[in-house]
């Protein structure tokens, strides 16, 4: 196999990866074509990986060279470039190459040429500074009050605020018209028989807002008939899997007008 039909399917990612991680899409296709021109040049070879991980850690050797001591971040703005670019940049790149690309942990300490547990520490710091600069407040959907009081316990430990647990449609509904929250949790199958999937539905009607699915019903969501959900947590949960769902769901959350 050449080297252009191994790496060529991993590119297109990668300058997502690149744009992402450097703010803007002019600046990220430049470090990328000056990998491939490294590579082609021979000054840098790809390691005996997988070829989508050789060719990030590639990318890292030769941004970490350059790109991440040039770059200054912005103090303001609300973009996701402008959030990203607020993370330092080593906790951003174990943040982005899991959050962003789906990379194991274990796959981005080879990228990063650290250890497993070094890339979970950068994780952790990433997600509490996207926390610490994202704080919101949180409408719960949740019919089971023991669920409820552990979902609102994280959402407290997070830094962030609970307007309400609604336990069925109408009370979500309800909440949202007197005061719109920045992030829903919610449930799919609610005390009264009723849908936290139609809350859900109801709600994004009238507002742009993340949503995170906590369910022991995943496949009520996961058909492939319609769009289906970024962020789906099977229950039971684990509280590291829901705290990484509420940090990723904000951070790349760019809100847009709701036709009226």
């Amino acid at each position: 196999m050449s080297l252009v039909q191994k790496l060529g399917p991993h590119l297109p990612y990668l300058r997502r990866y690149a744009r992402a991680l450097t703010g803007n899409q002019k600046s990220g296709d430049s470090y990328v074509k000056a990998a491939l021109q490294a590579l082609a040049e021979g000054t840098h070879e790809l390691d005996d990986l997988p070829p989508r991980v050789a060719l990030y850690r590639l990318f890292q050797a030769i941004w970490g060279a350059t790109g991440a001591r040039l770059e200054t971040a912005p103090e303001t703005g609300d973009t996701v470039s402008d959030r990203v670019l607020r993370i330092p940049p080593r906790h951003r790149q174990a943040f982005l190459l899991t959050a962003l690309e789906g990379f194991t942990v274990e796959e981005c300490a080879e990228i990063l040429d650290e250890t497993s547990e070094s890339v979970r520490q950068l994780i952790s710091r990433a997600q509490r500074d996207i926390e610490a600069d994202l704080a919101t407040e949180v409408l719960i959907i949740e019919d089971e009050p023991v669920i409820a009081a552990d979902i609102e316990a994280l959402v407290l430990d997070l830094g962030h605020r609970v307007t309400t647990v609604a336990t069925t449609r109408t009370e979500a509904v309800a909440a949202v018209k007197a005061r719109k929250p920045g992030l829903v949790l919610a449930d799919i199958q609610l005390a009264d028989g009723s849908s936290g999937i139609d809350a859900v539905n109801d709600i994004l009607r009238g507002h742009d807002v993340p949503v995170i699915f906590i369910t022991a019903f995943p496949e009520r969501l996961l058909t492939g008939e319609k769009p289906e959900p970024a962020f789906l947590i099977t229950k039971p949960f684990q509280p590291e899997t829901v705290k990484a769902a509420i940090g990723q769901a904000l951070f790349f959350h760019v809100e847009r007008p709701v036709a009226a």
